[in-house]
């Protein structure tokens, strides 16, 4: 796809000319010989650099420079000018935000190169927006955040039992992260630079469930045009997480059963068994002995998968928490979606400390993007909440949360608050609360200078 030059200029000769230099180049070109048509042109085409003049018949070019970058804060300007004012280059570069300025008469092979630079710093922009987005993502997705006695057992239990070969059976409600569980297990293990497979025993169709489980050779059933490696075996010498393994078939419990107790997979229509090695993690969000107990599970298969069980809280067990995950997920999404949030309202951060959360952090999670997106000031206020929040009752009493515990909605005095709280969870042990608010200990440290934190406890 042609890239697009922006030429705003009033004189036809310059324009025509840098026309013909930027099209023979490959570049695709709008003309524009006014302020008022330049803004016009930027509304209906996707320019990535405009080259404007200074002073043009309607308006002044730095104006213009501001207004483009506001719209499009990715497209790079070039200024020309004939009056070579020093003054004039310094504001259309540093207040204007222009990429270059040339002045007239300019070389087209110079120009040329500049529009080159131009393109590779906006890819090189887009390319660290990205990768502090990934950042952001992964920083947010690979910790377990949380101080409160609950979600401690789940961080102990982690920690013992992640570089074992032990069956882990992660029992939680919908959306209190258990896949994040069964990443930290994998994450830790010796297993780490294998596959890590993961299945959704509630989302494969029944009838292609075996298949997709096991494999198939070409001509085992009607539809069988080619052979298949089954997830199985594509987990060997990895880790292969079941999810909501009390969805899965009864019959082919009986058949994952025997894998487990022999270690070989035989793929659908095959003769030869396949040996396989890997390590089982399950999860479910419904009590394990309960599924038994209506025959969803089996017994035998329930015995095999929960050498170890990680019962992970609900949300609103640990409320203690909320305002560690609103804080983290704050900076994930405004670093995320680049938008200028700096905090809280009082009123809707109450909200979000009274609500019961029955989407568990999943719920909370959402609800902090959303947030961010809609939002049009530098505080998220009420009316930024999904509707279930902003037409909630006022039920901080019943939840235990009274108004004066709750800090002021600023991200500097959530952060401040947050990392008092984990202190004082692990008696002021620095490496302990840098672990729990998902911070390198430097880092914490620097953040209890800059917030006036004593090194000490009080």
């Amino acid at each position: 796809m042609k890239q697009t030059v922006l030429v705003v200029d009033d004189e036809p000769s310059i324009a025509d000319g840098l026309r013909l230099t930027l099209e023979t180049e490959g570049y695709s070109v709008r003309i524009a010989g006014s302020l008022r048509t330049a803004l016009a042109s930027v509304a209906q085409v996707d320019a990535q650099v405009a080259i404007v003049d200074l002073m043009l018949p309607d308006g002044d070019g730095l104006a213009l420079t501001r207004e483009l970058r506001t719209r499009d804060p990715a497209l790079e300007v070039i200024v020309i000018t004939a009056y070579g004012s020093v003054r004039k280059a310094m504001e259309a570069t540093k207040s204007a935000g222009a990429f270059y300025v040339v002045e007239k008469p300019f070389d087209p092979d110079e120009l040329l190169g500049l529009v080159r630079k131009a393109l590779e710093h906006r890819t090189l922009i887009a390319e660290n927006a990205e990768l502090r987005r990934r950042l952001a993502d992964q920083t947010a997705d690979s910790q377990i955040l949380g101080s409160a006695p609950g979600i401690q057992r789940v961080m102990d239990t982690i920690a013992s039992v992640a570089d074992t070969d032990a069956n882990v059976l992660v029992v939680g409600e919908s959306g209190t992260g258990k896949e994040l569980i069964a990443n930290a297990l994998h994450e830790r293990s010796a297993r780490r630079d294998g596959p890590f497979v993961k299945i959704n025993c509630a989302a494969l169709p029944k009838d292609l469930i075996e298949s997709e489980l096991f494999g198939h050779t070409r001509g085992s059933f009607t539809g069988a045009t080619t052979e298949k490696v089954g997830l199985l075996e594509e987990a060997h010498r990895g880790s292969l997480l079941l999810d909501e393994i009390t969805e899965m078939p009864m019959d082919l419990q009986a058949k994952l059963l025997r894998v487990l107790e022999e270690r070989v997979v035989r793929r659908l229509g095959a003769g030869k068994p396949t040996p396989v090695d890997f390590r089982l993690i399950s999860s479910t969000n419904r009590s394990a002995e309960a599924a038994v107990r209506e025959g969803h599970l089996r017994q035998d298969l329930y015995f095999r998968i929960n050498t170890v069980t990680i019962g992970v809280p609900p949300l609103r067990e640990r409320r203690d928490d909320i305002p560690i995950l609103v804080r983290a997920f704050l900076e994930r999404y405004r670093a995320k979606h680049q938008r200028p949030v700096e905090g809280i309202e009082p009123e809707a951060y109450r909200r979000l400390l009274a609500h019961h959360w029955p989407g568990n952090v999943r719920e909370l999670q959402h609800a902090l993007e959303r947030a961010i997106l809609v939002a049009r000031g530098r505080e998220i206020t009420l009316a930024d909440l999904p509707d279930t929040l902003q037409h909630a009752g006022e039920d901080g009493a019943a939840a235990g949360v009274a108004p004066s515990e709750v800090p002021a909605g600023s991200l500097e005095e959530i952060e401040r608050a947050s990392i008092l709280k984990a202190l004082d969870q692990t008696r002021w042990n620095k490496q302990a609360a840098a672990a729990l608010l998902g911070l390198r200990r430097p880092t914490l440290y620097s953040k209890m200078r800059k917030h006036g934190i004593p090194q000490r406890r009080p």
